[in-house]
Formats: structure tokens, sequence, C-alpha cells
């Protein structure tokens, strides 16, 4: 990838707090170069009190077509574009940003849709499914509303920020598409469970979900990405359920934002 690294190679970067965990930058360059692009990623570790000015000072760059966005500043990112899709004006917030003419940037989510897809990539159809999520921030906003929009019968939410939590369900509530309520961290009764939080990527941390009350029968996920088979994920094969792992959620996401990212430069 670096042979090719030159004056004229655009610039993409993705920012997150911190970043030294994320795996994405090699494999959305390797993406570009898949698609003949001269185009790299690079990480960049931002505070949320630095944001907006780092974000004013990279768009002076003329070569800098791209942001990816990760924790946590995935809502405030979307304060910084000008346009979004109605995806991302829906949730609020944005996980990839492209320029727009005037060089501005529009921004989408596609953290939930690239969620769906990986779940029936592992032949989990979330249509009709009783569905327990954990996590209401910007990734768990995003699984929840893709999962709504796909036609689960019933989404159950489960976060520790109580307001968040009641924001998202009247949201998603209002939109008529199923029956969406609180949860808890049982997921006693529910065909699919899914850890939209950081929690199990420090050791020691509790499972996020009750994994003492895993049936082999359920299928359980989780958007971590590092460890690369989180306890919890390990309790639920132990358990004999089907999984999925954060790896297998950004391997559709990053194909997802690698287009995105693609048309603004065709």
């Amino acid at each position: 990838m670096t042979d090719t690294l030159n004056g004229a190679t655009r610039v993409h970067f993705i920012v997150g707090d911190p970043i030294a965990q994320v795996k994405s930058p090699a494999g959305v360059t390797q993406a570009f170069a898949d698609h003949g692009r001269n185009a790299i990623c690079i990480p960049a570790h931002v505070s949320p009190a630095d944001l907006a000015g780092w974000t004013a000072g990279i768009s002076k760059a003329q070569n800098v077509d791209g942001i990816i966005v990760t924790v946590p500043h995935k809502f405030a990112c979307r304060e910084l574009c000008a346009t979004v899709s109605e995806r991302a004006a829906f949730l609020g917030g944005v996980n990839t940003m492209r320029r727009n003419a005037d060089g501005t940037w529009h921004g989408d989510m596609f953290d939930g849709l690239g969620y769906v897809e990986a779940m029936r990539a592992k032949g989990c159809e979330p249509k009709g499914q009783r569905v327990l999520l954990v996590g209401a921030g910007g990734a768990g906003s995003a699984i929840a509303h893709a999962l709504v929009v796909a036609g689960v019968s019933e989404l159950a939410i489960h976060d520790a920020d109580v307001a968040r939590r009641d924001s998202l369900v009247q949201r998603l509530a209002g939109l008529g598409l199923g029956q969406v309520r609180a949860g808890s961290s049982d997921p006693s009764g529910f065909n699919i469970a899914i850890n939209a939080t950081p929690i199990g990527m420090k050791e020691g941390d509790p499972h996020p979900i009750d994994s003492s009350k895993f049936t082999p029968a359920q299928f359980v996920g989780c958007v971590i990405t590092a460890p690369a088979v989180p306890p919890m994920i390990q309790a639920a094969r132990d358990a004999g359920c089907h999984t999925m792992t954060g790896a297998d959620m950004f391997a559709r996401v990053r194909d997802l934002m690698v287009t995105f990212l693609l048309e603004a430069a065709a």
C-alpha cells in the first residue's frame, strides 16, 4: 500500500478517543486500493474538547476527502456536518463524513445497516424476531433503528443512561414499525441478544448481558472488536449459541463506508 503513497494521495481520517484499538485504517486503505484509488486512511486521536477545532483545521486541507467517526464522536460530528442523510438526521449521529461540492461535510450512519447485513450473512434474519439490545449510544441507536426497519416483532433496549434509553425508545416507537420498549440485561425469552456498548473491552468488565441465561437457540452479538472474542461472546459460544463479533459487523460497515466515501471522489 505504501509504494503508491505520494503527493497525489487522497487523505481520509478515522477519529476517536481513544483510537489505538481500531483495526480499520489498514482495511479501509486496502479497500481504496482494491477500487483503484490512490487514497489512505489515517487514525487521529482527538479529545471531545478538541474535536471541532481539529475538524475545522483538517477541513483546510484540500486533499482531505473523508472522516470516519468512532467513539465518542458520532453525535458531536453530526453537528459539524452541513448536510446529513435521512437516517443520520433521525439518529442524530454520523459515522462517516465526505465532502460536499462546496467543501462542507455530508454525513451518514452505517453502523446499523452494516450490523443487520452481517447478521444475515451469519444466517440470522431479524424480521419477526424478539430482540434485546444493550446500549443506546451511537452504535446502539443505529443498530436499533436498522432492526426496527428490518421488521423485528419486538425490540427491548437497555442502557444505564435511562434518559438516553427512553428518548430512543420513544423516537423508534413513533415510527410505528413494531413494539419498542425498555428492557433489562436479562436475555430470557429473546431470540436475539446484542451488546452495543464498549463493556467487555477492558479485562475484568462485567458481561453487559446476563450470560448465565443464554440458551442454545439464541443468537448473541457484540460490537466490540478488541478483544477479538469478548468474554460475553465466549460465554455465549460455551452455551451453544450462534454468535457474531464486532469484526463481523465492521467488515460490512467498512464496505458501506468505503462506497459512500468513493462516491464523492468519482
